[in-house]
C-alpha cells in the first residue's frame, strides 16, 4: 500500500539510528535507490524496494510501520478532540465578572489570550491582577515575564493586600508568582525554549503553573520588524511557535500584551501586523473610558472582544481598574451576585 506523502508531518532525513534495523549499510543501499527521507521510504513500494536493495521485505516493512508511527499524522476524530478538551481544558478566572463575562468565563488554558491598548490603556494592571487571582484565589503558580521593567513586587503586594490581611498568605502567594525579567527577543526566546525544556516544572516549586503571561510581546519584537529586517519576522514567528507549543503541550494559558496601531481608515488595532494576528486565539482591545465631569484621569476602561471563536466580535464590556484593589466592594458585589442567582 502507497501511503499518500502528505501524511508525513515533516521532511526528515533517513540516518543511522532513527530507528531499529536502519543501519549505515542499509542506508547507503536505500540512497542508491533514490530514498533518501522518511516521506520517501514511506510512500515508497516496499516489495520493489526490498528487491532494489537486497534487504527482505519483511525487515524493511518493520523499518516502515517504526518510521510511520514516528512521524505520520493519524487521523483522530472530532469526538476524540472534544474528549480531550473536556478533559485537559481549565477556565481561569480574571478576578474581574465583566472580563470573565468577555472572555466566556475567564482564561483558558491551551490557548493564548492577547490584551491590546494603547500607553495607559490598563494592560499591564490586568495581567498584574490576573497572576495576583491564580496565585492567591486558584493557589497555582504563575511565570511572569516582564519586558518593559513594569512589573513591581510592591504593586502585587498592594493587590494581595486587598484579598488578605493575612502576612503568610501574602508570602505563600507572592512565592507562586514567578518573575522573569528580560528585555530583548533573544533573552524571551531563551526563557521560553527553557520553560518547555523543563523549566514549568520547576518554575511551579512541585505544584503547578497554569499561566504564562508575557507583558509586553510587542516591546521585544516589534523594533526588529519593518524596513529589511527579515530575521525580526522569523524570530517572531519563534515565539508564536513556542508560546502554542508551550499553551498545548503544559496545558497552561498565555496571556500577553500588545501595543495599537492605526489602519488605512484611522481605526484602533492590534500592533505586529497580519503575521501575528493568527497567533492569540481571543484578542481583547483595552481602551479608557473618559466620563465628563470626572477630575483627574479615570479608571473606567473598556473592554472589546476583536477576536474570539466562541463568542460574536466586538461585544463590549467596561469595568474599573480599581476593582481588584477594593476587597469590600468586591465582597459585596459578590454578594449581591449570589443573591440574585439564587
Amino acid at each position: 500500500m502507497v501511503i499518500s506523502c502528505q501524511q508525513c508531518q515533516t521532511m526528515v532525513v533517513l540516518r543511522e539510528g532513527v530507528c531499529p534495523g536502519l543501519d549505515e549499510a542499509l542506508l547507503q543501499e536505500l540512497r542508491a535507490a533514490g530514498v533518501t527521507t522518511v516521506e520517501d521510504l514511506v510512500s515508497s513500494d516496499i516489495e520493489e524496494l526490498a528487491r532494489k536493495c537486497s534487504v527482505s521485505y519483511k525487515a524493511l516493512f518493520a523499518i516502515r510501520r517504526v518510521l510511520l508511527a514516528q512521524h505520520a499524522a493519524f487521523p483522530v476524530s472530532g469526538a476524540d478532540l472534544y474528549e480531550e478538551l473536556l478533559s485537559s481544558t481549565a477556565i481561569l478566572s480574571t478576578g474581574n465578572p465583566s472580563l470573565d463575562k468577555l472572555l466566556d468565563s475567564g482564561l483558558y488554558t491551551g490557548e493564548i489570550t492577547e490584551l491590546s491598548g494603547g500607553p495607559g490603556s490598563g494592560k499591564s494592571q490586568v495581567c498584574f491582577a490576573v497572576a495576583v487571582q491564580i496565585s492567591y484565589q486558584l493557589k497555582q503558580s504563575v511565570i511572569y515575564i516582564d519586558t518593559t521593567g513594569g512589573l513591581t513586587a510592591r504593586r502585587l503586594l498592594q493587590m494581595l493586600q486587598a484579598e488578605t490581611s493575612n502576612t503568610d498568605e501574602q508570602m505563600e502567594a507572592l512565592q507562586r508568582i514567578r518573575v522573569f525579567r528580560l528585555f530583548d527577543i533573544y533573552a524571551l526566546l531563551d526563557c521560553l525554549y527553557g520553560l518547555c525544556g523543563g523549566g514549568l516544572q520547576q518554575a511551579s516549586g512541585g505544584g503547578s503553573v497554569k499561566a504564562v503571561i508575557v507583558d509586553s510581546v510587542s516591546a521585544v519584537i516589534s523594533p526588529l520588524l519593518g524596513g529589511k529586517q527579515n530575521e525580526g519576522m522569523s524570530l517572531m514567528i519563534q515565539v508564536a511557535g513556542v508560546l502554542k507549543t508551550m499553551a498545548k503541550d503544559f496545558n497552561v494559558a498565555a496571556l500577553v500584551t500588545n501595543h495599537v496601531t492605526r489602519g488605512g481608515s484611522g481605526e484602533v488595532q492590534p500592533g505586529l501586523g497580519v503575521s501575528w494576528s493568527p497567533v492569540p486565539r481571543t484578542r481583547i482591545l483595552l481602551e479608557q473610558v473618559e466620563r465628563s465631569g470626572s477630575l483627574g484621569s479615570s479608571s473606567l476602561r473598556s473592554a472589546t472582544l476583536i477576536k474570539s471563536s466562541r463568542r460574536p466580535c466586538h461585544i463590549k464590556e467596561e469595568f474599573d481598574l480599581r476593582w481588584w484593589s477594593r476587597s469590600e466592594e468586591r465582597s459585596s458585589g459578590k454578594r449581591k451576585l449570589d443573591a440574585t442567582e439564587s
